[in-house]
């Protein structure tokens, strides 16, 4: 199964506690937002078994990477293709795999195999995005 997110990628953030005492999940809204995006690509029944997630997420390049006056289209010699900044990888799978759980599989934990590139976009194509691939080991 390969389907992919168009948008910045997110970062799944940490539960809160409120005022009242209880805790609450900030990012609840976010993984609404990311699932139905791709429910169109969800299985008629939830993945039972092992399997293994691949995920790249292409992250929007600085001001910085660009050079300037009319070669401002180029890269400047140097520029990374890795993105080692915030946010953290293991928090942008955290948001995916919480955001697919029992649509595309029955639980997250059934995933053994997890595999996260994070990258910078092409110049051609300027499009920040994260692509999923999800298969049986």
């Amino acid at each position: 199964m390969y389907f992919v997110i168009d948008g910045v990628p997110k970062q799944q953030q940490r539960h809160r506690t409120a005022k009242w005492g209880g805790t609450y999940d900030p990012s609840k809204k976010d993984k609404k937002i990311l699932l139905s995006k791709v429910l169109e690509y969800a299985p008629k029944k939830p993945l039972e078994g092992a399997l293994r997630m691949i995920l790249v997420f292409y992250m929007p390049r600085p001001k910085s990477h660009f050079r300037t006056g009319k070669y401002s289209h180029l890269l400047k010699d140097g520029s990374p293709i890795n993105h080692i900044k915030t946010p953290d990888s293991d928090n942008l799978a955290k948001l995916v795999m919480d955001s697919l759980d029992k649509k595309f599989y029955k639980n997250d934990s059934q995933i053994c195999q997890l595999k996260i590139e994070k990258l910078y976009c092409d110049v051609d194509e300027n499009r920040p995005r994260t692509e999923v691939h999800i298969e049986f080991v």
